[in-house]
C-alpha cells in the first residue's frame, strides 16, 4: 500500500490538471500564433505564472487499488501484484492464467 499522502498528493495534481487544462490550452495556441518576440515572451510568463503542478506532465500513473505507482498496467488500471491476485480470484473478465 502507497503512503495516502502520496495517493493524495496526485489527487490533488489531477484536479489542478483538469482545473487549468483550457487556460494553458489557450496560452499555447496563442504562443503559436504570435508573431512578434515580446507577444511570445509576455504569454510564456502568463504561462509560467499559473501553477506548476496544473501541467499533465507532472501526472503519474498510480494502481486505484494499492496506490502503487510502479509496475502499472494501463489497460487495467491496476499494478502488477494486484493484478495477478485479481486474475488468480477470477475478478477480471477475459483474463486467464497462462502455463505450459
Amino acid at each position: 500500500m502507497a503512503k495516502k499522502s502520496m495517493v493524495e498528493r496526485e489527487k490533488k495534481r489531477q484536479k489542478l490538471v483538469s482545473k487549468y487544462k483550457a487556460k494553458r490550452y489557450d496560452f499555447k495556441q496563442q504562443i503559436k500564433k504570435a508573431e512578434f518576440l515580446e507577444d511570445k515572451l509576455n504569454l510564456y510568463a502568463k504561462l509560467q505564472k499559473l501553477p506548476r503542478n496544473s501541467s499533465a506532465v507532472r501526472l503519474h500513473n498510480r494502481c486505484l487499488v494499492s496506490g502503487r505507482p510502479k509496475g502499472y498496467y494501463r489497460h487495467f488500471g491496476l499494478a502488477r501484484h494486484v493484478l495477478r491476485s485479481y486474475g488468480h480470484n477470477c475478478l477480471l473478465p477475459g483474463l486467464t492464467k497462462s502455463s505450459w
